[in-house]
């Protein structure tokens, strides 16, 4: 069987560093196999991989754009910064379209794009990071850069292509 393939939207690197920083700060150390991320689908069949690949390529075929970070949310067990862009949901809306008889319940029903910056944790530690973050949180835009393909190998990820925009 052919691995999943992960998509994620590519913020610029000084954004990308910034999260990744707190990801380092926050996330459990024996959990954290990859950067900070912002997944747009978790799981499409890896054997559609030609299919997805030139479908990104068009997709990326467009000027950048910026995705507005809105502010940090609590996940119960950890905290992400949410994002948005109507660019984004439009870029996402019409891969979900055209991949939408091999989308996971999870990848169809995609709602939020976020940055997650902690996850695992007890439920009274990730409530004192929202608070930490929302007081200080202040709005911004930051670039996104292109579109990522990933394999998923049970944990970590492999990279497979960037496009970018």
């Amino acid at each position: 069987m052919t691995a999943p393939l992960v998509v994620t939207l590519l913020l610029a690197e000084d954004a990308q560093g910034r999260f990744d920083r707190l990801r380092e700060q926050h996330f459990p150390v024996d959990r954290n196999h990859l950067q900070a991320h912002v997944t747009l689908f978790h799981a499409v069949p890896g054997e559609h991989l030609e299919a997805v690949t030139t479908d990104l390529g068009t997709a990326a075929d467009r000027a950048p754009f910026d995705v507005q970070v809105t502010g940090p949310r609590l996940l119960g067990r950890g905290v992400a910064y949410d994002l948005a862009a109507p660019e984004l949901t439009a870029l996402r809306a019409d891969l979900a379209r055209s991949w939408a008889p091999w989308l996971t319940r999870q990848d169809a029903s995609w709602r939020h794009p976020h940055v997650t910056v902690q996850n695992k944790v007890r439920p009274e530690q990730a409530r004192a990071l929202h608070a930490d973050l929302a007081a200080a949180f202040t709005p911004e835009r930051v670039p996104a850069v292109g579109l990522g393909l990933w394999r998923y190998l049970g944990g970590p990820w492999e990279p497979v292509e960037r496009f970018a925009f």
